[in-house]
Formats: structure tokens, sequence, C-alpha cells
């Protein structure tokens, strides 16, 4: 009987060790598991896209179950690769997903990764140009875009000055510093970047702010995106996307110096200095005055898009409230 029992117990024993060895296994099998998704960068790589390279090197996004390939946008830009669903999430800006979203382009920001819009006009000091009334009798470098003229006109005309007195060519792909020992006057630059890159170069600039003479000029540039599709059948994706963004962004705001070692690494193209340096004066804009990094408001949603819509820019007025949504930002 002794030995009846003891056979038993034996048989029991290996059952449950059995059982969980397989239950071990299937957790670490839901451990192992990732989900693939892909990232459409709005430009080349900078320090605007920090805290996407941060949440890579760092694990951020295998935390949460995903493996993130990081594409350049090509030809089609990411707004359209998002909304065909040829890349779950994007980067934009609030001005071109405005007009995407007039045009039915189902794309949705789910969180600003700079808080105020810090581009502006940008000259060489010795070209003069100290205001927008001086932009009368120069040439402007743009890349051909309606709103580069409304927003010109926008903030001469506080001056009384007129647009059409402005020579307006498209400088294509060539870079600022080269467009203006060449042919050019002014462009319109994020400062984050370029204006950095002036400093280290030794040139000065004049600069004319847009949020220095409009609030409603004052949007968010650029923008995490992703589509009405993944929000509505994968928003367990979009979550767990933007937990690790938030936590990369967050790395960047604390440790601008790490934040650009790993950028570097990440992109070895990129001119080491400039990172640097780009980095210390990007970081604390992030989230500046906000509660927490990536909120968005209705506010400046609904500014910019009446300012664009009183300019002529759109065919009709945006729902903000559809463009945009905090839901997806860590708690």
């Amino acid at each position: 009987m002794k030995k009846i029992i003891i056979l038993l117990m034996t048989a029991l024993a290996v059952t449950s060790c059995s059982s969980n060895d397989g239950k071990n296994e299937e957790a670490s099998a839901k451990q192992e598991e990732t989900n693939s998704v892909k990232l459409v960068l709005d430009w080349t790589p900078n320090t605007n896209h920090t805290g996407i390279y941060v949440a890579q090197a760092e694990g951020f996004f295998k935390e949460q179950g995903l493996d993130v390939e990081i594409m350049l946008p090509g030809e089609a830009g990411a707004d359209q690769l998002v909304a065909s669903q040829k890349a779950e999430f994007g980067i934009s800006a609030q001005e071109t997903l405005t007009e995407a979203r007039i045009q039915d382009i189902p794309v949705v920001s789910i969180g600003a990764i700079i808080q105020h819009n810090t581009s502006g006009f940008a000259s060489p000091k010795d070209k003069g140009i100290t205001s927008p009334a001086d932009y009368e009798g120069k040439t402007y470098g743009g890349w051909g875009a309606p709103v580069e003229e409304a927003v010109l006109s926008s903030l001469m005309q506080k001056e009384n000055a007129d647009v059409s007195e402005v020579e307006i060519v498209n400088m294509g792909n060539t870079d600022f510093f080269t467009a203006v020992e060449r042919d050019i006057d002014f462009a319109w630059i994020y400062y984050g970047w370029t204006g950095v890159e002036a400093e280290l170069r030794g040139q000065e600039l004049n600069m004319q702010y847009l949020t220095d003479y409009s609030e409603k000029l004052d949007y968010y540039t650029p923008v995490l995106t992703t589509s009405e599709t993944m929000i509505n059948e994968n928003p367990e994706t979009v979550q767990a996307f933007m937990a690790a963004v938030s936590k990369g962004y967050e790395f960047a705001i604390e440790k601008p110096d790490q934040a650009a070692d790993i950028l570097i690494e990440a992109v070895p193209d990129l001119e080491p200095e400039l990172v640097k340096a780009s980095q210390e004066w990007l970081s604390p804009k992030y989230k500046d005055d906000a509660d927490q990094w990536g909120i968005q408001k209705d506010e400046v949603w609904s500014n910019y898009a009446e300012w664009m819509y009183n300019h002529d820019l759109l065919e009709e007025k945006l729902k903000a409230n559809e463009a945009f949504t905090n839901e997806f930002l860590p708690e």
C-alpha cells in the first residue's frame, strides 16, 4: 500500500512539474512575442527625433513588446504611408496634417514632439533684415508651399508691408547656408537645428519667430501620428508605442548629453558637435510649460486651422477634436 501511495505521489509531482513547465514556457513565449511596426520620419534624422532613437536603444520599445523599424519618408511622405497603412506610425506637423484631414486623409496626431513652434524666418545679420517690413525687395527661398506666402503676408501686413514686393523662389534641397551665399536673402528654418548650426559656424542670424507675431502661428510641429484604423482596431499597440516614446523623450529632457550620444551612435552620418549643441538647446523645449510631454490642446489646433481657413489655405473648417487625441499618453 505504501508503495502505491509513493507511486501516486511521484506521478502527481511529475504531472505538476510538467504542467508548470508548460505554463512557464507559455509565459516565456508571450514575453518574447513582439509586434513589428513601422515609423516613418518626416525628414532625415535630427534632434526632433531623439526620443524615438532613445526608446529604441534603451529597450523601451522592447519593454512594450514592440519591434520598431524607423523609416525615411521617401517621395510618398509620412501622412500618405500612415493613411494607407503601409506604416503604423509617422511624424508630421500640424500644418500638413490639418490639410490632410480636410482632404479626408484619416491621419490623427497622437503626441506633440515639441510644445511650441520654434520656427521662424532667418537671415544672415549682414542682410539687414530685422523685421518683416524688411522683406520687401528681398528674395525668399522656400519649398513651394502655398502656406509660405500666406505666413509671409500675415507677418508683413502687421507692419504695413506688401508680400508682392518679395521675390519668392524654390530652393529645393539646397541647404540654408549655401542658399544665402548664392541667391536668397532669407528662409524659413527651425532654430533648434539650422540656427544652432549657424552659431557653431560663427554666423550671426537675425530671426523673426512666428510666435512673436501671432499666437495662432504657435502650432505643434512636429507631431507623432497614426491612422484612424490603428486607433479603432489596434489601440493597445498605439498605447504601447506612446508609452515607450514618452519614456524616450523624458530621458532626452532629463539627460540631453546622453540622449545626444544615443542619436549619434544610431545615425553616424550626423555631425556630433551639432547634435550635442542642438540637443542642449532643444531638450527643454520638448515639454516646456506643459504638464507632460506630448500633450496637445484643442485651442492650438482650432486657432491654427482658423488662421489657415481665413487665409484661403483650407476649403472648409477643420473639426479640430478629430485631428488629435491625448488618450494614448501615459497617465
